[in-house]
């Protein structure tokens, strides 16, 4: 199994596949918004706290909490400290250049999942790109591989890492013992995430709304004490990030395994911008007008890398005297180790400690965000909702990948994880580059009414889009 992941993720993450699709139509949609992700940026912030048309709809703040649930999780420490431990600091640099860009992509995606959404009976709504594949392009065939690609990919691959990122976390105490702590580990963390799915989506949005702004909030002050205390260490943390960012000889040398592909891999799993995973949750909000769910999208992309990931980072490379090419063991990251021995440097025993609750609360709601997104997916290939029956047994199967994934290798589940991401990447962004226009004139329509001094209110026929494909848009809608 290892050698069939390995094979494919040698092909995927090739200069011209993965990394082109992700860069290469980012820098195309940021010049056709012309630059959304930063020329509405305050706009954002104001759109996040709007109330939902219907209270018994999400809000755009609870489909950002669900999304960031699954962005902002244990690739904001592991998956960042992974990238500068076997790509070197400048993956950080490249981690940012994908999020900039990918800011874009996640606007695009956003906003099609809003305008191609479906309107439940219980008058909730649901979408994704399985829905824009299918009533856009006309594709269905498309959309079933794509809901597949993302069971396989949260449900299987990312659960999996969260849980091993989790436990070896703990690999630094002294009670921690290689063959009984992950299984302990393991059943503890499945045990309390099927509690909580069994409780169904309400409960997902409940939880992740009180948790994931919390535990955001205290990681960021924390690593704020940590680069005061560092702070003689910018110049050179800054120096060190940016001269090995461009060390060219070294990129050309080996692409697959250069500065920049780390930098791509790890800010991919961490902000998942072009993936078309957090179109799901974006479909779920209640709004007046698809563009305020894209903008809203595009902010949680932000948080998490620009914020969140840029915070481990720097609690990690101001620690200079802690040198991350010495956490390479047997050609793998041992990420924790070094993320923990930076933070004892500075903080004394506290810092592990910190790590491992920060890591725990993000493995959590990690394994929260990524489940919402399945559900859904089976629902889309199904032609219906999950029975009880179906529901309990996938949920089971659920909760034994996580066990499963607490006690696998490292190698095998960051693969793994890597392969399900770029397969995602290569089947979604193809398509948002193809109907992105829909969305660039959706953007417009949204621009202009608020020139006018309108609250933006959208209708499909003011783009001149077919009311047949964006149901939940037409005249005589409340949306």
């Amino acid at each position: 199994m290892s050698s069939i992941v390995g094979f494919m993720n040698n092909i995927l993450y090739q200069p011209y596949i993965v990394p082109l699709f992700l860069i290469a139509v980012g820098i195309y949609f940021t010049i056709r918004t012309k630059a959304v992700q930063i020329r509405l940026f305050p706009e954002m912030f104001r759109v996040v706290m709007e109330k939902p048309e219907d209270e018994r709809g999400i809000s755009s703040f609870g489909a950002l909490m669900v999304s960031t649930a699954s962005r902002v999780g244990t690739g904001n420490i592991i998956g960042v400290c992974t990238a500068i431990v076997l790509g070197g600091p400048g993956a950080i640099f490249w981690m940012w250049i994908t999020a900039i860009f990918g800011g874009a992509n996640a606007f695009i995606e956003s906003t099609l999942a809003q305008i191609y959404k479906k309107k439940a009976d219980d008058g909730t709504f649901y979408g994704g790109p399985s829905y824009y594949m299918q009533n856009a392009l006309g594709q269905r065939w498309l959309g079933v591989l794509f809901s597949v690609l993302i069971i396989f990919t949260y449900a299987v691959g990312y659960n999996m890492l969260a849980a091993f990122n989790l436990q070896s976390t703990f690999a630094t105490f002294s009670f921690y013992n290689e063959k009984s702590t992950p299984m302990v580990i393991g059943i503890i963390l499945a045990v309390l995430f099927a509690v909580i799915v069994i409780g169904g989506a309400k409960r997902l949005t409940d939880v992740t709304g009180f948790l994931v702004p919390i535990m955001g909030i205290v990681y960021v002050v924390m690593s704020i004490v940590v680069l005061v205390i560092n702070a003689k260490n910018f110049g050179a943390m800054f120096s060190l990030i940016f001269s090995t960012a461009f060390d060219f000889q070294a990129i050309f040398g080996g692409f697959t395994g250069s500065v920049i592909m780390w930098g791509l891999k790890r800010g991919l799993y961490s902000n998942e911008a072009g993936m078309g995973s957090a179109p799901n949750a974006a479909a779920k909000a209640d709004v007046a007008h698809p563009v305020k769910q894209g903008l809203v999208q595009t902010l949680s992309v932000f948080i998490d890398t620009l914020l969140i990931c840029s915070a481990t980072a720097f609690m990690c490379l101001s620690t200079v005297s802690v040198d991350p090419g010495s956490y390479v063991v047997d050609g793998s990251a041992d990420a924790a180790g070094y993320v923990q021995t930076c933070l004892h440097t500075v903080l004394g025993g506290f810092g592990p400690i910190f790590i491992a609750i920060s890591m725990s609360l993000f493995a959590f709601t990690t394994l929260i965000g990524n489940y919402s997104y399945c559900e859904g997916c089976f629902a889309f290939i199904l032609k219906r909702d999950m029975t009880k029956t179906e529901c309990l047994i996938f949920r089971i199967i659920a909760t034994i990948l996580v066990f499963l994934g607490a006690i696998s290798s490292a190698g095998l589940v960051w693969d793994t994880a890597d392969m399900f991401q770029g397969l995602m990447v290569v089947t979604n962004i193809p398509t948002i580059a193809i109907l992105g226009g829909t969305a660039v004139k959706c953007l417009k329509d949204y621009t202009d009414q608020k020139a006018a001094g309108k609250a933006p209110r959208f209708l499909a026929k003011n783009i001149g889009l077919d009311e047949s494909k964006a149901d939940c848009w037409k005249v005589g809608n409340k949306n």
